[in-house]
């Protein structure tokens, strides 16, 4: 499971514990929902640390991946082989 999945998991988590703590509370339910968003928040920020900082590498590395993929297609566009078959790159062909 990836750890974008287990974050997303972990903080819908953190929402639902919140929220059924906040069951027994005599307020109304878009109140305890907009409280339990705010508690869950807040929890996420200390408890997930680590989940979110593994997510925040992998999408780092995916952007790299994407970045260096993406430089080898313009240079393949542009005509500049990575391959030069034993001729000089600078010689006009």
């Amino acid at each position: 499971m990836s750890s974008a999945m287990k974050y997303t998991l972990g903080r819908i988590g953190l929402f639902v514990a919140a929220f059924v703590a906040l069951l027994p509370v005599n307020i109304d339910i878009f109140l305890k929902l907009m409280l339990a968003l705010i508690f869950s928040a807040t929890l996420s920020f200390f408890f997930l640390r680590g989940l979110r900082d593994e997510m925040a590498y992998e999408m780092a590395q995916s952007a790299e991946r994407r970045k260096a993929e993406k430089e080898r297609l313009r240079s393949a566009l542009a005509g500049e082989d990575e391959t030069t078959d034993g001729k000089d790159s600078d010689t006009p062909r």
